[in-house]
């Protein structure tokens, strides 16, 4: 009888582990928990980043209710109830060994680590440790400060960004992006960009970058490399940029005029959108807040409103995933796919 009995405690823990119940253990608390995964049958409202893994599967990142993942039948929603410590989600990364991670800004700044099973919150140590190697991830901290965080794998440093000579204003770090040489790019408001380069850090300007400048500007929040290798800082001008480490930051690019305002009117409100990519064929893709998407294909620009109710709707970011699709992550509608024509409401 006593054999039976726990026969059968063995059997109800493996259906348990192996169904929508995920055993997660508190990294902090050294404890175990056995936490339900929500099944939902839609997004929520607030769906501001997206993003596809190595495995093919979609994380949807809310601002509200934490983050959806997606696998092609099965929508999943996880919420502090499961392990996030906050429902705001502002990244989503992925490192070499499939693990998923998700950073939220605001109002504290937390990365937690999902290894499919298993939510750890990430414990940074203060370092001046400023290196550059290829697997390092980079991850943004909280809004109001300097601060950004680098991770390699096993210990996540928090760094304090050099201010940028002759510029003493406080700044807050808005977009983190790799080029193609390796190069950390930060983008940053109100003092421009900079670029470490393992080396030195160079910066470009507020006054060369924003448009708007001291009208309450927007900050870099967008960074994108051409295929000729020019530089897009979320304005209608691009810029060149030199590997020559022995130039003052002040000479180590060039800025061109080049597509002007979105709408092509000579006094456009459409000179800086929110974000920005490349898709496959070499097109430049913009996210305004309220005036649609845009396409630039290097001589003629596009526009692609996104509408509910005949009314444009608040957009937020752009992504590209493994197939080369395009979605788009809004403030109060969920997800957008384009077809090929225009931009669909995503429903599972």
């Amino acid at each position: 009888m006593i054999i039976k009995l726990n026969i059968l405690t063995i059997f109800f823990a493996i259906v348990l582990l192996t169904s929508c119940n995920e055993q997660t253990t508190n990294h902090r608390e050294k404890t175990d928990k056995i936490l339900k995964c929500d099944t939902v049958a839609e997004l929520g409202n607030s769906i501001m980043v997206i993003y596809q893994d190595s495995k093919n599967t979609y994380w949807f990142g809310s601002w509200k209710t934490g983050v959806y993942k997606y696998d092609g039948k099965e929508l999943i929603n996880y919420t502090t109830k499961h392990g996030l410590p906050n429902n705001r989600i502002d990244e989503i990364k992925e490192d070499e060994s499939g693990n998923i991670y998700f950073t939220s800004c605001h109002p504290n700044s937390t990365i937690v680590k999902f290894d499919g099973n298993t939510f750890t919150t990430l414990s940074p140590i203060f370092s001046s440790d400023w290196q550059l190697k290829p697997t390092d991830m980079w991850f943004k901290h909280t809004y109001g400060n300097e601060k950004i965080y680098r991770y390699d794998g096993s210990t996540l440093y928090e760094l304090q960004l050099p201010k940028p000579l002759n510029l003493p204003n406080p700044f807050e770090i808005y977009s983190i992006y790799k080029d193609r040489k390796g190069n950390i790019w930060f983008g940053s408001n109100p003092v421009g960009v900079c670029r470490y380069n393992g080396k030195s850090f160079d910066w470009i300007t507020e006054e060369d970058v924003t448009e708007f400048r001291n009208e309450g500007a927007n900050g870099v929040r967008s960074i994108v490399e051409d295929p000729k290798g020019d530089f897009w800082f979320n304005t209608e001008y691009r810029y060149a940029v030199y590997d020559n480490t022995t130039l003052k930051s002040d000479n180590f690019y060039t800025r061109h005029e080049s597509i002007g305002g979105l709408d092509g009117k000579k006094d456009s409100h459409l000179d800086e959108y929110l974000s920005s990519l490349i898709d496959d064929e070499g097109n430049l893709w913009f996210v305004t807040y309220l005036d649609g998407v845009w396409k630039y294909d290097g001589t003629k620009i596009t526009h692609y409103p996104i509408q509910e109710n005949s009314k444009q709707i608040a957009l937020f970011s752009i992504y590209k995933d493994n197939s080369g699709d395009l979605w788009i992550g809004t403030h109060d509608n969920g997800a957008y796919k384009f077809n090929g024509k225009t931009f669909e409401k995503f429903i599972k």
